[in-house]
C-alpha cells in the first residue's frame, strides 16, 4: 500500500494540472488508509468484527469521502507518530492526546474528545497524597505515550521519581499488572481507567496528573492541508447532528458509574452461579441469535442469577418475567431456570423486532433492553418525548435522557401509557452493558490461561528426560 501511495504522488508531482494532494491520492486509490492501536479506547476485533470509538469515526470519514476504510492497527503506541510522519498512512486515528512533542513531528485534525491524565494505584497499598510520595516505587508507563511525556516533565522538580516505558504493553495490560500486583503504579487516561476498573475493581485513582487532555487524529507534517480539512469539516458535522455524542456515549457512556461491591459480586457469582445456568444462556441465546453473554447479563441485572428470585410486584425467576408475560410465551413455571431464560431470550428478541429496523444497533439493542425492564408501550412514550424535544427518537442517547420524565406529570400526562419510574431503565441498560463487558473479559482471560495450559501440557518432553 505504501509503495501505491509513492506512486500516484509520483504521477501528480508530474503533472502540471494536478498538484500533490493527500486527499487526491485517498481519491484516486478509493480507500482510506489508518493507522491505529489495540485498545478498546480506539480499534479491536468484537464479536461482529472491527469496532471501537476511533474505527467508528474514521469509517465514517472515510463514508463521508466516498472511499474504503483500510485501517491497520500497529504493534506498538510508540510506532505510530512515526508512521504517519514517515507517510505509511494518511492519518492516525488512536486516541492519541495532542503533546508538544507529537506536535513537532505531525499534525494533528481539531480535538474531538477530551480525558485525564491518572496515576492509578491498587486498594490496599496506601494511597500517596502527594507526587513526593511516590519517590522509590515502580511507575510504569506505555512508550510513546503523552504518559511518558507528562512523567518526563515531571522529573524537572523530582530527579528522584524512578520510572520506566513499556515497549510491549497497552494501557488494559499495564492495569492488569497493577492489579495483579507486578508494579506499584501507573497512569492512565480517563478513558481507559474507566472501561478497565470494571475488570479490576480493587484500581482507585491515586492523582490527576492532566486535565483535559485534547484526543484527535494526527497527519504527516507540510503544507498540504487537504485531507485535513477534510477532516475537521467531518468532525465538525457530527458534532454538530450529534452523531459524536452517539459513538463516545456507546463506548463509554455505561463506563462512567462505578460500583465497587456489585463488581466485586458479580466477578464472585460469576464463579460460584453462572456455572449452574450457563449451557442455558448459551442454548437460549443461540435459538434467538443474541449473544449469550448480553442474556445471562440481562439475568444477572434481574436476579443475581437466582432461580427463586421474588420481587415485591410478582414477577419471578432468573429473568423476573411477569405473569403476564409467561402467560404470552406460553411459560408454565416462572421458577423453572430452563423455562425462565428460555421465555427471557425470547422476550428480548420479539422487543427487539418490535422496535423495527429503523433503528440502527446497537441502539436498537440498548431501547430493548430498556423495554425489556419499563415495557415496549412505555418507552414508546419516552420516544415520542424525545420527538416532542425535536430529537431522534431512533438515537439511543436521546431516549436514555427522556426516559427519567415519564415519573414528571407534565410530561405522563400527555401521554397515553402514563407515569413509569424511567430512571430505572436507563440505569439498567447501563448495568447489563457493565455486566456484559465483565463477562466478556473474563471469558477472555480464562481462554487465554487455558491455551496457556494446553500449549506447557504439548511441549515436547526433551531428550534425555522422561514425563510424569
Amino acid at each position: 500500500m505504501r509503495m501505491v501511495i509513492a506512486l500516484i504522488a509520483l504521477v501528480l508531482l508530474s503533472s502540471p494540472h494536478h498538484p500533490p494532494s493527500t486527499l487526491d491520492q485517498v481519491l484516486e486509490i478509493g480507500a482510506l488508509r489508518v493507522i491505529t492501536r489495540n485498545a478498546p479506547s480506539a480499534y479491536y476485533l468484537g464479536n461482529s468484527g472491527p469496532t471501537g470509538p476511533e474505527y467508528d469515526l474514521a469509517r465514517g470519514f472515510a463514508d463521508s469521502l466516498g472511499v474504503q476504510l483500510d485501517m491497520q492497527p500497529v504493534d506498538s503506541l510508540a510506532d505510530i507518530v512515526p508512521s504517519v510522519a514517515s507517510g505509511d498512512a494518511h492519518m492516525a486515528a488512536a486516541s492519541l492526546s495532542i503533546t508538544e512533542q507529537r506536535l513537532s513531528q505531525v499534525r494533528f485534525s481539531q480535538p474531538y474528545q477530551q480525558v485525564e491524565q491518572h496515576l492509578i494505584y491498587r486498594r490496599g497499598t496506601g494511597k500517596p497524597q502527594s507526587l513526593t510520595d511516590l519517590q522509590d516505587s515502580e511507575i510504569v508507563v506505555m512508550a510513546g505515550s503523552s504518559h511518558a511525556e507528562t512523567m518526563r516533565a515531571l522529573e524537572q522538580d523530582l530527579p528522584l521519581l524512578e520510572w520506566r516505558e513499556d515497549p510491549e504493553a497497552e494501557s488494559a495490560d499495564l492495569l492488569t499488572a497493577l492489579a495483579d500486583g507486578d508494579l506499584d503504579y501507573t497512569v492512565a487516561d480517563s478513558t481507559d481507567f474507566n472501561i478497565n476498573r470494571h475488570f479490576h475493581p480493587e484500581l482507585r485513582i491515586a492523582l490527576d496528573l492532566e486535565v483535559a487532555d485534547s484526543i484527535a487524529w494526527a497527519f504527516a507534517p507540510g503544507s498540504d492541508d487537504s485531507l485535513i480539512q477534510k477532516a475537521n469539516q467531518y468532525l465538525a458535522k457530527i458534532r454538530r447532528n450529534g452523531e459524536l455524542t452517539r459513538i463516545l456515549d456507546r463506548y463509554y457512556g455505561h463506563n462512567e458509574d462505578f460500583d465497587y461491591v456489585g463488581t466485586r459480586s458479580f466477578i464472585r457469582h460469576y464463579e460460584t452461579r453462572l456455572p449452574r445456568y450457563r449451557t442455558l444462556f448459551e442454548s437460549a441465546a443461540a435459538a434467538q441469535s443474541i449473544d449469550w453473554r448480553l442474556l445471562a447479563a440481562i439475568g444477572y441485572q434481574e436476579s443475581h442469577w437466582r432461580q427463586s428470585a421474588v420481587s415485591p410486584t410478582g414477577v419471578r425467576g432468573i429473568m423476573m418475567l411477569t405473569e403476564a408475560t409467561a402467560d404470552y410465551l406460553g411459560i408454565k413455571d416462572r421458577e423453572d431456570p430452563a423455562s425462565s431464560i428460555t421465555g427471557g431470550a425470547r422476550f428480548f428478541a420479539r422487543l427487539k423486532a418490535r422496535l423495527g429496523d429503523e433503528i440502527p444497533e446497537p441502539d436498537r439493542t440498548w431501547m430493548a433492553l430498556a423495554a425489556y425492564n419499563v415495557g415496549f408501550y412505555h418507552l414508546k412514550d419516552a420516544r415520542s418525548i424525545v420527538t416532542m424535544q425535536g430529537g431522534n427518537p431512533n438515537r439511543w442517547v436521546d431516549v436514555r435522557a427522556a426516559l427519567p420524565l415519564l415519573a414528571q406529570r407534565k410530561w405522563y400526562s400527555k401521554l397515553p401509557y402514563g407515569h413509569a419510574r424511567g430512571r430505572e431503565p436507563a440505569a439498567n441498560v447501563e448495568n447489563i452493558l457493565n455486566y456484559r463487558d465483565i463477562l466478556t473479559w473474563l471469558e477472555s482471560r480464562n481462554n487465554a490461561e487455558e491455551e496457556d495450559a494446553e500449549s506447557e501440557i504439548n511441549q515436547p518432553t526433551p531428550a534425555g528426560e522422561t514425563s510424569t
